[in-house]
């Protein structure tokens, strides 16, 4: 099918929505949720009843609450819980965050977080499912196959982001996490009325590490999490465990039966003081306990957007405290990109996005929900739009994705990042030059990094996993990750090594609160290593980046990238994707034999449409 063709197609497709089906599509339209929140009492009961089941495992658990945007509700720590946990990645490696021994309630807090941020009305996801998807190979432990289709995202809602808010911003979410985002099971979503409204992590070990074992039958501080959430758990029908990806079934739970009736759990009053107590985390709370927020309420910080450019599509906003759009369409700080093309690439990706078949949610047929954002060649956000129940990891990670694809097609990425070197507060520094430099080794060429090609974060993926080819044992390590008898999910290489002096420092002090992740202002919240980022280009001219995530990888790439060049061919104002001659699938590798990848759209993507390959040639 031609390029030519297959716009007209989508095009005619498109006009027809708008016209008639109001950014909605053939299954009736998106999942909006309603406003649902748990109370106090919710609270009180969620952790009676974890707190019930801890007992009947002779367990003494760290239990925490939180609501769907990230505030934290509540945390019980029992009496006798480890007064400290270590960071294991269970795969023997030295470095980074391996080793690190915090209190355990810097631990459920981020797997409260997980679950809370990648669940939705048509999809449930836990602490374990995160853990399944994010490790070198994908299933676990199945050698030559490639890494999981969430790749690195452990490392987004960060202390230091300017994206998330700390906990002391009111109740406007979405907060930042202590750890970023959690692979160890015990947390679960929880949800009221059908609509998700939170969730509750629990840690009852010594060690914070990650499940490589998916055929693994039994973990007691998931049972803990299950009767927990008892009365408020996540309907059956869209539990990963009915979501597949690849052809592989993804895990919710592996817990098996908790030992305790959590319809006979003593009242909260009885507990608190005998059992255990609630506490206070420094720059998060937990004691005392509060209720949750309502999403889509303004309190919550995300409601829909009545913007006219957005008219028809379902879109929403992230506003501030006075309930101004946190992220409206506006021109590059740069010159480099008016408001109306800003305006037109979001508008076109939400097009593209409400056609677009989902990989994740359930029932079957439902359309794909996503944030779209858009940044200048400063990395400052012009724009961020978003579906009414897209996941809400997505309005830190996707700045951070368009930020990525951003800063790696500048001129200026390596000598910025020969340049920055971060103090450790553990005593050592990270060698981010070096990294530069196995790149400019692997590409056989000393400029890389430094002679404009275009870069999308699946290519920067491609090179930070711990093998290249990615997922081939026995190969070497990618340059921008760490040698494989060094790697793990908390000693990655690159990704973590930018960010890891401003995600520690706040952990030793807590009164630290930092808005910068890496000293570099165009990643300002760190990089990630998964597909749905690319750069914007005006001719041969970068001006700036577009990312959407939300649902599966592929969907991410297919909605940025054909969303970006449906805005060009409307704007005709040279807009759009990098031209092919300069994309990093260009690039071959020193004695790899094979390249990098740029973009991986599904075949057939659309609920409505037989079109096929539509990236295909563009």
């Amino acid at each position: 099918m031609s390029a030519t063709w297959r716009s007209a197609v989508l095009a005619a497709a498109l006009c027809a929505c708008l016209a008639g089906c109001g950014g909605g599509a053939s299954n009736g339209g998106l999942q909006v949720p309603s406003p649902n929140a748990l109370t106090v009492a919710d609270v009180q009961q969620i952790i009676a009843q974890a707190v019930a089941e801890a007992q009947a495992q002779n367990l003494s658990a760290t239990i925490g609450v939180i609501d769907r945007v990230g505030n934290v509700l509540a945390i019980f720590k029992m009496n006798g819980a480890a007064p400290l946990v270590t960071i294991n990645g269970g795969n023997n490696a030295v470095g980074g965050l391996e080793g690190v021994m915090l209190p355990p309630e810097d631990f459920v807090i981020p797997k409260a977080f997980t679950a809370a941020y990648f669940s939705s009305a048509g999809n449930a996801f836990t602490s374990r499912s995160a853990g399944q998807i994010i490790q070198e190979h994908f299933d676990p432990g199945e050698f030559d196959q490639p890494a999981g289709p969430l790749f690195g995202v452990q490392f987004s809602q960060l202390t230091c982001s300017d994206v998330s808010q700390k906990q002391s911003a009111g109740t406007i979410g979405t907060k930042r996490s202590p750890l970023g985002f959690a692979a160890d099971p015990g947390g679960l979503p929880l949800y009221k009325n059908g609509n998700l409204v939170g969730a509750i992590g629990v840690i009852a070990g010594t060690q914070y590490t990650i499940d490589r074992n998916v055929l693994d039958t039994f973990d007691p501080e998931e049972v803990v999490a299950e009767a927990g959430s008892s009365g408020f758990a996540a309907p059956t029908a869209i539990r990963a465990d009915q979501i597949a990806l690849d052809g592989r079934t993804l895990r919710f739970t592996d817990s098996g039966s908790p030992l305790s009736n959590p319809a006979m759990a003593p009242p909260f009053a009885a507990i608190n003081g005998s059992a255990g107590s609630l506490l206070n985390l420094p720059g998060y709370g937990g004691n005392p306990i509060v209720p949750g927020t309502a999403y889509g309420t303004p309190a919550s910080g995300v409601v829909p957007d009545p913007n006219p450019a957005f008219a028809g599509l379902n879109a929403w906003q992230v506003v501030d405290a006075s309930g101004n759009n946190r992220f409206p369409p506006t021109a590059g700080t740069d010159g480099l990109m008016t408001a109306a093309e800003v305006a037109q690439i979001m508008q076109s990706a939400l097009q593209v996005a409400s056609h677009t078949r989902s990989q994740v949610r359930q029932p079957l047929g439902s359309t794909a929900q996503v944030t779209i954002a858009v940044v200048d060649t400063n990395g400052a956000i012009v724009g961020l739009t978003r579906q009414p129940d897209a996941l809400v990891d997505a309005i830190d990670a996707v700045p951070q994705k368009a930020r990525t694809a951003l800063f790696f097609s500048s001129p200026g990425a390596a000598a910025a990042l020969q340049a920055r070197v971060p103090q450790i507060p553990l005593g050592s520094t990270s060698p981010i030059a070096a990294y530069v430099t196995a790149a400019q080794a692997l590409f056989n060429n000393p400029n890389a990094f430094a002679n404009g090609i275009a870069f999308s974060t699946r290519s920067i993926g491609n090179i930070s996993a711990p093998f290249f080819p990615d997922g081939i044992e026995g190969t070497a390590n990618g340059p921008f990750s760490k040698p494989y008898a060094d790697w793990s999910i908390f000693n990655n290489g690159l990704e973590l090594d930018l960010v890891i002096d401003k995600v520690v420092a706040p952990l030793l002090d807590p009164t630290l609160v930092e808005s910068d992740c890496t000293g570099i202002k165009q990643i300002a919240n760190g990089i990630t290593l998964f597909g749905g980022g690319f750069p914007i280009y005006r001719g041969n001219q970068l001006v700036g980046a577009v990312a959407a995530s939300g649902d599966g990888t592929d969907q991410s790439d297919l909605i940025a990238f054909l969303g970006l060049y449906n805005a060009g061919q409307i704007l005709k104002t040279g807009i759009g994707n990098a031209p092919p001659a300069m994309r990093a699938d260009q690039l071959v590798p020193e004695g790899e034999g094979t390249r990098l990848r740029y973009v991986n759209c599904p075949v057939a993507p659309f609920i409505d449409s037989t079109a096929q390959n539509v990236c295909a040639g563009l």
